[in-house]
């Protein structure tokens, strides 16, 4: 009895094989489908972006935009629904962004590694995608002499610190080109249950720092030595500005002035009244503040499915 039980059981098993096999293959044709329009489309969009390029040259419009590109990721989260994680959909996009670049202008990035490290060498290639070609330096200061150099299109540099005693940041402005620019922030998608991720670099290039919506900024403050660090910040806020962190040059010399670079909300640049007003408040005639860029502020996104 309990051999024919099996047999039962072995044969009712056979019999609804066939039935789930052609349901699996007609699930596997309509994805066949879908992938051949998704290509299509990847394939349409490119071509669309190639002439986009050939546009801004004619008119000598900037043609890495980053805001844009900000707004865009944005858009495609807001709509977002389904099982796909919203982290998906970040790369899927940023790798597509980064590949139809090479559309555009053959760019390419100096990365600084220092110490060997492939931390900011994995945040850049998770922002420009694995097309764009990059380039090793060992530090964030020759990363940008690359950049100053115009060999390169973009310099992808550590997050600042007070542990420096010769920032990066500091040659931001020493270039008789083209000024340098921080454009964008690393890694581009955030976790919501990490306020603040280990490892966090800054992309710096000649392209102009644009508004996206939501963005941070930077600002090179020059002043007194004797203005301390928590005078400035008081100052900012007093005149509408919230600062959200500041690094200093060490001072070799108290005749010397202080360098501080503050990263401040919202989108600010040179004419804006709020800067006028930080200026007057410091009460220093040697004082000078020069907007640096900044950052569209990156999404953020669970990186898991949880499952329910």
């Amino acid at each position: 009895m309990k051999n024919s039980k099996n047999a039962n059981t072995n044969s009712s098993h056979l019999e609804s094989t066939p039935y789930q096999s052609e349901m699996l293959d007609d699930i596997r044709r309509k994805i066949d489908e879908l992938d051949n329009r998704i290509h299509d489309t990847l394939m349409e969009r490119a071509d669309l972006v190639l002439k986009v390029g050939e546009e801004k040259r004619k008119n000598n419009i900037q043609i890495v935009q980053p805001a844009r590109e900000a707004r865009m990721i944005r858009r495609l989260l807001e709509r977002h629904s389904g099982v796909l994680p919203r982290m998906a959909v970040v790369r899927i996009w940023r790798e597509l962004v980064g590949a139809v670049s090479l559309l555009q202008t053959g760019l390419q990035a100096a990365i600084a590694t220092p110490d060997g490290q492939n931390d900011y060498w994995n945040l850049a290639r998770d922002y420009f995608g694995s097309c764009l070609p990059f380039q090793k330096t060992s530090t964030a200061i020759a990363a940008i002499s690359l950049l100053n150099e115009s060999k390169s299109t973009f310099a992808v540099v550590p997050w600042p610190s007070n542990e420096e005693d010769q920032p990066w940041w500091t040659y931001l402005t020493a270039t008789s080109d083209k000024p340098l620019q921080i454009i964008v922030a690393l890694p581009h998608g955030l976790d919501p249950d990490v306020e603040t991720p280990d490892i966090r670099a800054l992309i710096v290039s000649k392209s102009g720092f644009d508004q996206s919506g939501d963005d941070n900024s930077f600002l090179l403050i020059q002043c007194a030595a004797n203005i301390s660090r928590g005078k400035l910040i008081d100052l900012a806020k007093n005149s509408g500005l919230t600062a959200l962190a500041l690094f200093s040059k060490r001072n070799t010399s108290p005749s010397m002035p202080s360098l501080h670079l503050m990263e401040v909300q919202d989108y600010v640049v040179s004419g804006d009244d709020r800067l006028k007003l930080f200026l007057d408040s410091i009460e220093d005639t040697g004082a000078n503040i020069i907007c640096v860029g900044g950052y569209p502020v990156p999404p953020r996104y669970e990186r898991t499915i949880i499952a329910k």
